[in-house]
């Protein structure tokens, strides 16, 4: 896991009442990966506004190389616990520009069964995702 995200205290992230005031990425959905939310800081990195991504499917949509068994597939397993639950694991974005890797943290909360969290936490050594402005794959 990433030094930016063990030094970060769930507790006070929680708290936070803006996402916007996260310093990593964090985008909301639903059960069927639906964006709810998505911050300014992912957006920064991304280079996708949130008008653009909100009421799109992050993993067919927003963030194709992520609708594998080991992204995807984790999330829908992930979202079938009842309990509140953090899950970290590493993961590669293949940009055209570099791969970028990163930590990604799933959290939910028992009392959130139908959306979950997706953090996404950079590595200082990788490189800022470089987007060309095209439409997002629908």
């Amino acid at each position: 896991m990433s030094d930016a995200f063990k030094s970060f205290d769930l507790a006070k992230a929680s708290a936070v009442e803006n996402v916007d005031e996260l310093p990593f990425g964090v985008i909301v959905v639903d059960r069927k990966g639906t964006i709810l939310e998505y911050n300014r800081y992912e957006s920064d990195m991304t280079g996708f506004t949130r008008e653009r991504v909100i009421d799109r499917n992050f993993f067919h949509d927003v963030a194709p190389c992520t609708a594998i068994r080991d992204f995807e597939g984790r999330f829908e397993e992930f979202l079938s616990s009842h309990d509140t639950s953090i899950e970290p694991f590493e993961f590669v974005f293949p940009f055209a520009k570099g791969a970028q890797r990163v930590t990604i943290v799933f959290v939910r909360m028992n009392f959130e069964s139908e959306r979950a969290t997706i953090c996404v936490v950079r590595h200082p050594d990788g490189p800022k995702a470089d987007h060309d402005g095209s439409p997002i794959a629908v």
